[in-house]
């Protein structure tokens, strides 16, 4: 199955302003150890599953393993997001579409990937590049960033801190697709609450409570 590539100029840089008092999400060291540790740690007890997962994707279609899309970062800067590919397409840039249940664009095993949270493992590398952490919120492609920022105020609010694995919003629900403005509102809400409030007990819940949902819903993250 061949792969499509989706190719368009890069999309319109979000301007961030840095807040003058950054959050103490972004600057505790405790945070950032425990990044470093489960992200280390997890790749090291993954690694079988991460070699057996490549070879299956690369088996099932053309295309890369992996799929690195621009995602927007700590205080509004682009990286690069690394996940299993499990779609025939590798957009990027203005034109991306929102994955939604029944996606056509889905490969098979990238069904099951995406139902498990697996194709996110290697987003761990992110994390120890210090462009993610393991909790935190959900990152969006930049194109989204550009026109949900037009569309609910303080959205840039929650570029505060590094974007996560997983997140208040997620375990709260607002998760997978965005549906209409009230989902988003609600998940952004979510959002600064978590940068507003943050300690590093609410960390350690918020990944207690993110195991149950890994096997539950479809495109959970």
């Amino acid at each position: 199955m061949p792969i499509t590539a989706h190719v368009a100029p890069p999309p319109v840089s979000l301007i961030v302003a840095t807040p003058a008092a950054p959050a103490r999400a972004a600057t505790s060291r405790r945070k950032r150890a425990f990044d470093i540790a489960v992200a280390a740690l997890a790749l090291f007890a993954f690694l079988p599953l991460l070699v057996l997962i490549g070879a299956a994707v690369w088996m099932e279609s053309d295309g890369p393993i992996l799929f690195r899309q621009q995602r927007t970062g700590l205080n509004g800067k682009p990286f690069r997001i690394y996940k299993f590919r499990t779609m025939t397409v590798m957009e990027d840039g203005d034109g991306v579409r929102q994955a939604v249940r029944g996606d056509a664009r889905v490969t098979p095993l990238g069904g099951l990937l995406r139902k498990l949270s697996l194709d996110e493992l290697p987003q761990l590398l992110n994390v120890l590049k210090g462009e993610m952490s393991i909790v935190g919120p959900r990152p969006h492609a930049l194109s989204h960033d550009v026109t949900w920022s037009r569309r609910v105020p303080g959205y840039a609010d929650r570029f505060r801190v590094r974007p996560g694995l997983t997140g208040q919003a997620q375990v709260m629900g607002y998760r997978g697709e965005v549906a209409n403005d009230e989902g988003l509102i609600q998940r952004i809400g979510a959002d600064n609450a978590y940068i507003d409030g943050w300690s590093f007990t609410r960390d350690l819940a918020l990944v207690a409570r993110t195991v149950p949902l890994l096997f539950g819903d479809a495109q959970a993250f």
